[in-house]
């Protein structure tokens, strides 16, 4: 099935003439190009119109390629503080066994005080009773050879807690970087977000962009659509439909809102499988087929660096959370360049 290019140039409106179509879209891009400091004084008034549109377009990429690196940074920032709980975990559990291996030390020290501690050669030619002393200097000497067992294991015991509080320090620091990661990314996403809503004020209301639109560069494909997924994609399939019509949210994994990784995660989820959270590690977690034999269930993942995902649906259309603005909904396989298809 080849799916049409589909074409969002926009109809004159009637009533319009062209000087006056001129003179509000000037204005509505001189208004735009002082939010972005982007728009050329030269366009003529349709390519200006054309470049405000793409302007969006843009804005909104940017955005979910900073929230994919957000989902990112929070998953690693989740790692960092599992690896703080293991290794504390770790110190305070060999703590106990550094306690007990102290105890018996002492106790052994105790048992030796008590006993005198006298030279083995000198309590020799001292006793009365040879045989006996032999027997207690065997016994001696197997006590001090636990002592020195007991001694190796503490020595042992405490270069683990070392090691434990150097790796939980370690993932401290770590996690302080992925802390400011997050918040550096957080605030990359909300300002190309805000740019693409001061553009968007800055249009007529009759000329912005169709919430409801699907990406511009539109591309023919042609997927089969027509045989049955695996069972846990048709699943997932199930609770991405689910889904439809609830919120973009950036960095959302639902089940109120979503974006497009955390859309993919939470569906497969309900069919029990555990997927990464960013797109880019989504499209590494099943084996990847030509576009050609997508079968519903199947990831579809977008543009060169992956920054987009969402799932095939069969008859060339998949389901996903699109961009702010809009909610989970389907379209066109074939919206964006695809980059791969991932069966999981």
């Amino acid at each position: 099935m080849r799916l049409p290019v589909v074409s969002h140039r926009r109809p004159t409106r009637p009533g319009l003439t062209r000087g006056v179509r001129a003179t509000v879209l000037s204005a509505a891009v001189a208004t735009a190009a002082t939010a972005l400091g982007s728009a050329p004084a030269s366009a003529s008034p349709e390519d200006t119109h054309e470049t405000a549109e793409e302007a969006v377009d843009r804005l909104y990429t940017e955005a979910e390629r900073a929230t994919e690196r957000y989902n990112g940074a929070l998953e690693d920032l989740g790692r960092q503080r599992e690896r703080i709980a293991r290794a504390q975990d770790a110190a305070a559990r060999t703590q106990e066994d550094v306690n007990q291996l102290r105890a018996s030390l002492g106790s052994m020290a105790g048992a030796q005080y008590r006993s005198g501690g006298i030279d083995p050669a000198v309590a020799l030619l001292l006793s009365s009773d040879p045989d006996t002393f032999l027997d207690r200097a065997a016994a001696l000497d197997r006590a001090g050879e636990r002592r020195a067992v007991t001694l190796s294991k503490l020595r042992r015991a405490q270069r683990r807690i070392a090691q434990s509080r150097a790796e939980a320090a370690g993932a401290l620091a770590a996690m302080e970087r992925d802390r400011a990661a997050v918040a550096r990314h957080k605030r990359t996403v909300e300002a190309r977000l805000d740019r693409a809503r001061q553009l968007l004020r800055a249009l007529p209301g009759t000329e912005r962009p169709d919430p409801g639109r699907a990406s511009r560069s539109v591309s023919p494909v042609t997927p089969t659509g027509d045989a049955p997924g695996s069972a846990r994609g048709l699943a997932a399939l199930m609770a991405a439909r689910q889904a439809l019509g609830r919120p973009y949210v950036w960095g959302a994994g639902g089940p109120a809102g979503f974006d497009c990784s955390g859309l993919m995660q939470w569906a497969y989820a309900q069919a029990g499988v555990a997927l990464p959270r960013t797109s880019q590690a989504q499209r590494y977690a099943g084996r990847m087929v030509p576009l050609s034999q997508a079968l519903p269930g199947d990831l579809v993942a977008y543009r060169a660096d992956a920054s987009h995902i969402g799932m095939y649906a069969g008859n060339g259309q998949v389901i996903h959370a699109p961009y702010p603005g809009a909610s989970v909904r389907y379209d066109p396989v074939g919206m964006m360049p695809v980059s791969s298809v991932t069966r999981v």
